[in-house]
């Protein structure tokens, strides 16, 4: 069932709906994040303005999200090689 919410980002509240509790959570921890990166930004780069503070939040979110992406390609390619080495290995045996 949605669930109507409220969330502040960056001192503006935005209204949404979160189709499940654990969507609800994740919009919730999302924003919590990116305010503590925004408040750091606003320390670390006095006088900018909010929306460039912003873009930096999400500069950041997205090369974190990129090193993960490689981080994932790079663990499913030494599991596709464990499995080929493995299938090779139990082949040898049966011989």
């Amino acid at each position: 069932m949605d669930q109507k919410i409220s969330i502040k980002i960056a001192g503006r509240t935005f209204n949404l709906t979160a189709p499940t509790p654990e969507t609800e959570q994740l919009y919730r921890q999302a924003a919590e994040a990116i305010n503590k990166r925004f408040a750091s930004f606003t320390r670390s780069h006095p006088g900018k303005t909010a929306s460039d503070l912003l873009s930096l939040v999400a500069l950041n979110e997205a090369v974190i999200r990129l090193d993960m992406q490689r981080e994932i390609d790079l663990y499913k390619s030494a599991e596709k090689q464990l499995e080929s080495d493995l299938d090779r290995y139990l082949k040898d045996q049966t011989k």
